[in-house]
């Protein structure tokens, strides 16, 4: 769901509307609004679910074991609040733009400072953008946790194609077509002439691709899975 237009200036930092959109017309803002409807139609369908019976003694040997399942349905019907974790998402600025045809989803925070270093955050498979909600503010503002704002990053982080709420590709997608498609989300559409990428797991394999490839744009690469 589209944003209005404060959402879009209501973050941290200190780029204006007008300086943000100027040179980015494919950029569109977003903020995270799930249709109670469409809520109240999956936990409907979960609830419903009929169970089948595991083979004897199999546990995890051919997939999820049963009674964890079955546990893990129980806390989504009746204890998972999907509205407080929307609300986290949505604390941060949201964006989605067209790059090279494909909509792409990602939270921009701008860094303190007159010179924050542009971080690329990718995550990976199974993941999403919600798990660097807790050190997106850290990196942009570290001022506000006992550090240098001399050592803030204006951070991006995007929903790999096919996740979340970024589309999804006609066909299948590879790490290295993927690096070059978040090289061009960073240098083209946002205009970062340099940039730093971080990766985890998928992340780390599109990451070192970018460092590769790209490396006319990336100054360096922090992976925590080789």
């Amino acid at each position: 769901m589209l944003s209005s237009i404060d959402h879009l200036t209501r973050g941290t930092g200190t780029d204006g509307l007008e300086s943000f959109l100027t040179p980015m017309s494919s950029v569109r803002p977003f903020i995270i609004d799930i249709p109670s409807s469409k809520l109240a139609q999956i936990r409907g369908r979960v609830s419903a679910y009929t169970w089948h019976q595991a083979p004897v003694g199999s546990g995890w040997e051919y997939g999820t074991e049963i009674n964890y399942m079955k546990k893990l349905c129980d806390y989504w019907l009746k204890s998972f609040d999907w509205r407080t974790h929307e609300q986290a998402i949505n604390r941060f600025p949201q964006f989605v733009a067209e790059v090279e045809g494909l909509d792409l989803h990602f939270i921009r925070e701008i860094g303190s400072g007159p010179s924050p270093q542009p971080l690329l955050l990718i995550h990976g498979w199974p993941g999403s953008i919600y798990e660097f909600l807790d050190v997106i503010e850290p990196l942009a503002h570290p001022e506000r946790f006992g550090g240098s704002v001399d050592d803030a990053f204006s951070v991006v982080a995007p929903s790999l194609p096919g996740f979340g709420f970024s589309a999804k590709p006609q066909s299948p997608t590879g790490p290295r077509a993927i690096a070059h498609l978040l090289t061009s989300l960073m240098a083209d559409t946002l205009r970062y002439d340099h940039f730093v990428a971080q990766g985890g797991d998928w992340g780390s394999v599109i990451a070192s691709w970018i460092g590769f490839e790209h490396r006319d744009r990336c100054d360096g690469v922090h992976l925590n899975m080789f």
